[in-house]
């Protein structure tokens, strides 16, 4: 994880030179991304606050992620990282969120979700981004991948020209 701190540092501005709050909903990395931005001094300016939801009763109890979408698609997919981000949001005071779900490893994996396997959600102004990334390693070389990719991406996303408001939905992208 030794880009985190940089990014971390990098979002903080961004996010404050637009006046935004980040919220993080997290599974496989266990409040890392969190971690990893309040590890900052003056992250409270900026960031508003985590949900570590490992198990599924937690995705659906603190982010109203519905439980039938959970067993219809499993706890590491789009769809749940996508309700994941939604959720972050709704349970805030956040502009902008992050949500990781994945199989950090080494067991958990199977042929269609291996070990590495991880989904991002990204929710900013007038939409809501999600992609699935695979990362090559053990447990924690996974989790430290999986908190480096969600910030710098989060980072880039920002950096976009802003998409217009959607009047009843986030626009898809990804």
């Amino acid at each position: 994880m030794n880009g985190a701190p940089e990014l971390a540092g990098q979002l903080a501005a961004l996010l404050q030179a637009q006046g935004r709050m980040l919220a993080t909903a997290e599974s496989c990395t266990g409040g890392m991304v969190s971690a990893a931005c309040t590890d900052l001094a003056g992250s409270s300016n900026w960031f508003e606050r985590g949900f570590v939801t490992y198990s599924n009763e937690a995705k659906t109890e603190l982010l109203g992620v519905d439980a039938a979408l959970i067993t219809r698609h499993g706890a590491v997919s789009e769809e749940v990282a996508r309700a994941m981000t939604t959720g972050a949001l709704v349970h805030s005071r956040a502009q902008v969120a992050v949500a990781v779900t994945g199989v950090a490893g080494p067991t958990g994996g199977s042929a269609a979700k291996p070990v590495g396997t991880v989904w991002f959600g990204f929710a900013l102004p007038g939409r809501l981004v999600s992609e699935v990334r695979r990362f090559e390693g053990g447990r924690a070389a996974v989790r430290g991948a999986t908190v480096e990719h969600a910030l710098r991406r989060l980072l880039q996303l920002l950096q976009e020209p802003e998409a217009p408001e959607a009047p009843e939905a986030p626009q898809e992208a990804g």
